[in-house]
């Protein structure tokens, strides 16, 4: 037996990236939906991918409407905190420097069951009439339609009936089974090489509570002026090491932990399953040893290597990809719930666009976008990796990229900016600015912490507690949430303004740093050092520092930051003079794609 089933929309692929999809298309109007998947639906398996940001909290919640389940049926995250072990301390939690964000995110966010999540999106998609689902199927097949012709498709139903259609669009959500990519030839390789082991344990794994501390003592802990009373265990807790971090997130009824490595240096075999993750995470972070051993572990799995590209995600020929069938890069910063939002915003307007003229110019724009928000991700995560061990060049590191994030991907997307004609052209080329600037810091960052390794310097002996706000320019970056409403006009204005605070916090993120390699705080007080700064060419050079510190010392005059750029430096501890401004080692980076540049 063979039915017809025709629709405006084909989905392929019912996950996290395809139901939010479907859900989006119906509230903006598109008059049938097809959602299809080779497998049931909603999965028994435990599915990753938890935390949510700025950008996909708004998504889920604002956009997709679903602020009330997410606030009855997951935790309100409360933003991501980094640890660090100091020597000798390491087995409890009151031993750990910690950066965080003190303050609560005025966009809400999420620590997401998926399963739960996919279920609700399920859910509300099924109650509508022009949405149809048809999982699992089998045989898929899809005919590309050419010029005004539509796509025609196959596939054999649960019940063994032949299902033919013709379909308007037809958008790849498959995942990593990638269905359009390997069809239309668009596979492409990522240069970065990272992998990751995860699993699920049962009950609440709190942070704070591996100690020997009681209860009341827990609570009047006295660096709680620094680090505030919400509890520690809402944030997305990364615990850091060099080229890797340890995930811990709270969802109800169950903890997620998961390790992502940078695979030189790292050695898969040692992590491969849950217990033998178990047992090497409590070796490097012993304070873990308290709890784990004794957790009950009811699923888990990884990836040898999960980052990839993809040619083209978006056609005026009416095809497109979204989620992790186009493009992924790397989990630590939780981006993919943002190129979901991003990409399927940008799906759901070329989707509503009849004019074949306007599609094709819209299209252009967008495929720039998408590609270029992604590959703004690349050198953070192919050349700096190994900043994780280090709090003061994470923490710099960190800073700059979330004012960057603030200002360049939430402000825009909160104000539903990246489809409007008149902004997104003048938005790529100020966004075009900020690419040497950011893959020069990232070497930067990158090659002071190797330099650090080998240059003696003493280690911390009590834990340092960093706030990522005091950095003046991301405080300043953070009040663009409320800047809402504005006119494509107005919208340049604020990132004009953005791109000059961010070249002032990009020499202070140089000046902090040679006040480590050349054991003095002047530097950051030294106009005419920080004004030498060359951020179109920089390079980590303890030498070059040196000289331009010695010609720069004996000029007058005192940078005025508008911030205290002692912040850091307070908190790590005066710098200790280093004997020799020794090289650093030759770099073992790998080529960085074009467009992560420009």
């Amino acid at each position: 037996m063979t039915r017809t089933h025709d629709c405006d929309v084909l989905i392929v692929g019912a996950g996290l990236a395809g139901l939010s999809l479907a859900r989006q298309l119906l509230l903006e109007g598109v008059p049938s939906v097809h959602l299809v998947d080779r497998r049931a639906v909603p999965p028994e398996k435990q599915k990753v991918g938890e935390a949510t940001v700025q950008v996909s909290g708004y998504y889920f919640s604002r956009v997709l409407e679903l602020e009330e389940h997410l606030l009855r049926q997951h935790y309100l995250k409360y933003n991501l905190r980094f640890w660090w072990k100091v020597p000798g301390l390491e087995g409890r939690a009151e031993g750990y420097s910690q950066s965080y964000i003190k303050s609560v995110s005025n966009i809400a966010t999420y620590q997401l069951d998926r399963n739960l999540l996919e279920a609700e999106l399920l859910r509300v998609n099924a109650a509508d009439p022009r949405f149809t689902l048809a999982a699992p199927i089998s045989g898929l097949e899809v005919e590309m339609g050419a010029g005004d012709a539509r796509h025609e498709f196959s596939y054999t139903a649960a019940d063994g009936e032949r299902v033919e259609g013709r379909a308007r669009w037809v958008v790849d959500a498959s995942g990593r089974r990638r269905f359009l990519a390997k069809k239309l030839g668009l596979l492409a390789e990522s240069p970065i090489r990272h992998g990751t082991s995860f699993f699920w344990v049962e009950g609440l794994l709190d942070p704070e509570k591996l100690t020997d501390l009681s209860a009341g003592e827990i609570r009047k802990r006295p660096d709680r002026s620094a680090l505030g009373h919400m509890p520690t265990f809402l944030a997305t807790n990364h615990f850091c090491g060099d080229g890797f971090w340890f995930w811990v997130i709270p969802l109800h009824g169950k903890t997620s932990l998961g390790l992502v490595y940078d695979s030189q240096k790292i050695d898969r075999a040692e992590v491969s399953s849950p217990e033998k993750l178990v047992a090497w995470i409590c070796r490097e972070f012993p304070l873990f040893a308290r709890d784990l051993p004794q957790r009950k572990i009811f699923d888990g799995s990884g990836f040898v290597s999960f980052a990839h590209d993809c040619r083209q995600t978006l056609s005026n020929e009416r095809w497109a990809l979204t989620g992790e069938a186009c493009r992924f890069s790397d989990p630590l910063y939780s981006p993919g719930g943002d190129l979901i939002a991003v990409h399927n915003t940008l799906i759901t307007d070329a989707i509503r666009t009849t004019d074949g003229g306007l599609l094709a110019t819209k299209v252009r724009l967008y495929e720039t976008l998408a590609r270029g928000l992604y590959e703004a991700y690349v050198p953070s995560y192919l050349l700096s990796y190994n900043t994780l061990g280090d709090q003061e060049a994470f923490t710099l590191r960190y800073a700059w990229e979330l004012s960057i994030y603030f200002n360049f991907y939430v402000f825009p997307f909160i104000n539903d900016l990246f489809t409007d004609p008149i902004f997104l052209p003048s938005f790529l080329r100020r966004f075009a600015k900020l690419g040497p600037w950011n893959l020069g810091l990232q070497t930067f960052l990158a090659e002071f912490q190797r330099w650090k390794l080998t240059a003696g310097l003493p280690v911390p002996r009590a834990p340092i507690f960093f706030d990522f706000p005091s950095i003046g320019p991301l405080r300043e970056a953070e009040q663009s949430f409320y800047k809402i409403g504005l006119h494509p006009v107005e919208a340049r204005g604020v990132l004009d303004r953005a791109l000059s605070s961010l070249e002032i916090q990009a020499r202070y993120t140089v000046a902090q740093v040679a006040s480590t390699v050349l054991g003095t705080e002047e530097v950051l007080s030294n106009r005419a050092f920080v004004e030498r700064i060359d951020l179109e060419h920089l390079r980590f050079d303890p030498e070059s520092l040196g000289a331009a510190w010695d010609e720069a010392r004996a000029i007058p005059g005192e940078m005025e930051w508008g911030f205290d750029p002692m912040i850091l430096r307070r908190a790590l501890g005066a710098p200790s003079p280093v004997s020799s401004r020794s090289a650093v080692p030759e770099p073992t980076l790998e080529p960085v794609p074009a467009l992560a540049v420009a």
